[in-house]
């Protein structure tokens, strides 16, 4: 099996690509520029891509490909109808990040929670060593337990989520598409934005998802939510956010996907980088040591499922 992968540099240092080459001829390319993805896929059996696009106009030349490995969860970067229609094989990898991602999120909410650039900041400029007071104090800060949290999507990463704010003492709240038996009340979306001090945002994106949160919702909001979102960009309507967050409706806001990424000087985030009360991380969630080298190895097991007459994870 000819396998390239189109976009090596994106599953970052740290991990080998050993358990690949043990299942096929393994030709990989740092990254690939949108003009360079016909060729180098042309004759590929297998591809394996984390966040480039492959649609008709770069799969139309690849007579040779049968299976494409996506080295994520979500898979919104694939045409799957295309490869459908094609015979092509799409298969992702799911639950591998489960761990790291919802780290990031219980980390972003105490950053948003505790002010915790804010105190760091304090004691690195000298503030604390000039100021003659043991301690500081403000701006005030609050404990977790007892709060409420919502959990926007109840897959892998949302239970993770609300199992470990539920042992900080929260009160967990669920909203998903799919009801399934929980010990968590499973409330419509409204619901759960009117009731929660802390929401998180953990769906996939499609076209139900699509701006889920926007004015609407967080109109029906406490004032000074913490909004986290775990999910993809496109999943909130970036510009309410920030008009939100700008106008203190959003008490805190941190995020680690964006609707472009990386963004530019003309996107709604990047008016919010520097404000006190925003986090912003650069897609890093997923991406622990740990869970990559989980994913690069899954992904070799998907392939070799597939030589064998079946695939793993397979969504195509």
């Amino acid at each position: 099996m000819r396998i390239v992968v189109l976009d090596g540099k994106t599953l970052g240092e740290g991990v080998v690509f050993d358990t690949l080459d043990a299942v096929g001829e393994l030709t990989s390319y740092p990254l690939t520029a949108p003009d360079e993805i016909g060729e180098r896929i042309k004759n590929a059996d297998v591809v394996i891509v984390n966040k480039i696009r492959l649609n008709e106009s770069n799969l139309q030349g690849a007579n040779h490909l049968k299976l494409i490995c996506v080295a994520a969860t979500g898979y919104d970067n694939i045409d799957t109808a295309y490869c459908r229609d094609h015979g092509i094989a799409v298969c992702n990898v799911v639950g591998y990040s489960t761990d790291s991602v919802a780290q990031l999120t219980i980390g972003l909410a105490l950053n948003l929670l505790m002010h915790l650039p804010y105190f760091n900041g304090f004691v690195k400029d000298g503030s604390y060593s000039r100021s003659g007071v043991a301690n500081c104090l403000s701006p005030v800060f609050h404990e977790l337990s007892g709060k409420t949290w919502g959990v926007i999507g109840a897959g892998n990463i949302g239970m993770k989520v609300a199992q470990i704010a539920d042992a900080f003492g929260c009160r967990v709240l669920l909203h998903c598409r799919h009801p399934k038996e929980s010990k968590y009340p499973i409330l419509p979306l409204d619901e759960v934005c009117a009731a929660s001090d802390i929401l998180s945002i953990h769906t996939p994106l499609n076209d139900d998802s699509y701006h889920l949160i926007n004015t609407d919702t967080i109109d029906k909001m406490k004032d000074g939510v913490l909004l986290v979102n775990l999910a993809r960009g496109a999943v909130t309507d970036e510009n309410a956010v920030a008009q939100a967050v700008l106008s203190g409706k959003i008490g805190g806001f941190a995020t680690d996907v964006y609707s472009v990424e990386p963004f530019g000087e003309d996107h709604p985030m990047y008016a919010l980088r520097e404000h006190p009360h925003v986090c912003m991380t650069p897609h890093m969630a997923w991406g622990a040591v740990e869970a990559r080298q989980r994913c690069i190895n899954e992904m070799a097991e998907n392939i070799s499922a597939y030589i064998n007459g079946d695939v793993r994870n397979r969504v195509v």
